[in-house]
């Protein structure tokens, strides 16, 4: 049986909101980070999670141990009091974080390789042609 567990965490992040998206997959941990500005409010997070949520790039997932559910409902309260009080997020999920950052850093650097090369080889190709045009007298 699959189990997938999700949880939005919005908090204040100097100067701006931030909510970060938790997404436990078979016990495997992924994270989004969305930068909201100002103070959202119910109904506009509830939009931008229909909207956007599969747009969002989670981080790569990380192994993680999941506590089982407690069934008596006095103390999913007390948790859900506690949660409410804690609006921090778990290092696992700065972990999460970091290495989708890292990740991104990667692809930009060798999209950027790639553009500095075809730019290289443009410009080759224009004084090429150039030193071509010039030697045939135009």
């Amino acid at each position: 049986m699959e189990k997938v567990k999700g949880q939005l965490t919005v908090f204040f992040e100097n100067p701006f909101w931030v909510g970060v998206f938790e997404k436990i997959d078979n016990g495997k941990l992924s994270v989004c980070k969305v930068t909201f500005g100002s103070e959202p409010k119910e109904y506009e997070v509830w939009e931008f999670i229909l909207q956007n949520y599969f747009k969002l790039e989670f981080s790569p997932p990380i192994e993680v141990s999941t506590k089982r559910e407690s069934k008596n409902p006095k103390r999913r309260q007390r948790e859900a009091r506690k949660q409410l009080e804690v609006t921090r997020i778990g290092t696992k999920s700065q972990q999460a974080l970091q290495l989708q950052r890292q990740q991104s850093k990667l692809e930009r650097r060798v999209i950027s390789k790639q553009e500095i090369e075809a730019e290289k080889q443009r410009k080759y190709a224009l004084k090429k042609q150039k030193r071509k045009d010039k030697h045939k007298g135009r």
